[in-house]
């Protein structure tokens, strides 16, 4: 009788940029596939948007702002409420990182040959799907309560840039909060704490100019306001004046340095761990 031979198992040695490309789409998947099969964030993807849009425009419509141009308040009012729901949307990145961190996974992964970033792309990326989502149903929600937007298709494409950018600035500054948060109470309160304060003290929901003459000069210069008037003006065919840049450098330049730390810092964390 002849013996078997031992298998020689062969290795395919990939370069680290395709190899981190390769994890990074694993890891996605992974995230991905636990928000379509986690039934609270699908319910919250379709309709903490639907209840935003309702309430905002139910209980601001009556008060009876002074908008410019004579626009409905609910043309208005969508650039807001979708930057907004794109922020608390992206704070998932921090809760999905600090639940890897204090469930144990990150030392499974530990013992594989895979790169240590692709855990953040992960859920960072997954989270700009997410979020895509629950923009796509705030839209068609606004269009049957009223909302007329006057873009163009080169419009609705510079649009999806800013929107795109914004949340994979605001997924990465999560990752950070996620990273140094100790407990999972304790990065929702952080992240209320900055997004809150962002979305609200800003040009989502009134006119800047008719705020509190104690909040005005943050509202107006805050990047959250340079992003919503930005997506508001393409959306109703209006001058953007300095917003769309003001917007694109924010989001370009947090993304710049928001990612390398969140790498940095986790990487200790997991060294540590």
């Amino acid at each position: 009788m002849s013996q078997k031979q031992p298998v020689e198992l062969e290795f395919v040695s990939r370069p680290k940029f395709i190899s981190n490309v390769y994890d990074s789409l694993l890891m996605v998947k992974r995230s991905s596939t636990y928000i379509l099969r986690n039934t609270d964030q699908l319910l919250g993807t379709f309709f903490q948007p639907i209840m935003f849009l309702v309430l905002f425009t139910a209980v601001f419509n009556a008060v009876g702002l002074a908008l410019p141009d004579d626009i409905s308040y609910i043309d208005f009012l969508m650039a807001g409420i979708i930057v907004q729901t794109l922020a608390f949307g992206s704070t998932t990145t921090s809760i999905a990182v600090a639940n890897d961190l204090q469930r144990g996974i990150v030392d499974r992964f530990k013992s594989l040959p895979m790169s240590n970033i692709a855990v953040l792309n992960g859920h960072v990326i997954s989270d700009v799907f997410r979020n895509a989502i629950s923009t796509v149903v705030m839209v068609i929600t606004g269009l049957l309560f009223g909302f007329r937007p006057d873009a163009d298709f080169g419009a609705w494409m510079a649009i999806i840039g800013i929107l795109v950018l914004f949340t994979l600035a605001f997924s990465w500054i999560s990752a950070i909060m996620g990273v140094l948060a100790k407990s999972v109470e304790g990065v929702q309160w952080m992240s209320f704490l900055i997004v809150f304060p962002l979305t609200f003290a800003s040009g989502a929901f009134a006119p800047t100019e008719t705020l509190a003459s104690w909040i005005k000069p943050f509202a107006e210069n805050q990047p959250i306001t340079h992003v919503i008037e930005s997506v508001r003006a393409l959306m109703l065919n209006q001058p953007v004046d300095d917003s769309v840049w003001l917007a694109t450098i924010w989001c370009i330049g947090s993304i710049a340095v928001a990612m390398p730390l969140a790498a940095l810092l986790f990487k200790r964390k997991t060294i540590a761990v």
